[in-house]
């Protein structure tokens, strides 16, 4: 986990240091943190907040910075959608899926209980995060039905996350300051 730390705060240095990349680093985020299987192995989270705490301190405005996290987020979900479609069922025998074979079962539950209000509740925990476009994808939600709730859910994620990185940088420059 360390290296993730290093990783991501250096990637914070960065954005830091070169404001402009903001919008394309939070793309390139987001997009690994929604992508189904990339997911879990790049929990970006951390980083999406880290960077929204630079907003308003270091120069990182806040409209190009959530555009980008929103679209990288809603793109995410649009391909692990399109290979849920695609692989069906022999997705769940595909690394690292294969490895946690309860997430598909745990998946289809979800959706079969929320339907399309499940893409903007998945999209707030985790490891459902990847896994319920992959589940829509899978159990044919209809396509119009899924983007809406997939490009809805994602610019309010965004939102959240750099509000909440943005709360704990104000909170953190008037405990320091």
């Amino acid at each position: 986990m360390d290296l993730f730390n290093t990783y991501f705060q250096h990637l914070v240095d960065f954005v830091r240091d070169n404001a402009a990349w903001a919008p394309v680093v939070m793309f390139v985020l987001a997009f690994a943190e929604s992508l189904a299987f990339i997911s879990l192995l790049v929990p970006a989270w951390g980083a999406l907040v880290a960077i929204g705490a630079l907003i308003g301190t270091s120069g990182v405005s806040f409209w190009p910075v959530w555009i980008g996290a929103a679209l990288g987020a809603a793109c995410g979900d649009w391909l692990s959608y399109w290979i849920g479609k695609k692989l069906e069922y022999s997705v769940q025998h595909i690394w690292p899926l294969s490895r946690h074979p309860d997430l598909i079962p745990r998946g289809e539950r979800f959706m079969k209980q929320w339907g399309v209000a499940g893409i903007f509740i998945g999209r707030f925990f985790g490891p459902l995060r990847a896994a319920v476009p992959l589940i829509a994808g899978i159990f044919e939600m209809p396509y119009w039905c899924f983007q809406v709730a997939n490009f809805l859910s994602a610019f309010i994620w965004a939102a959240v996350l750099l509000t909440l990185g943005g709360g704990i940088g104000k909170a953190i420059a008037w405990i320091s300051g």
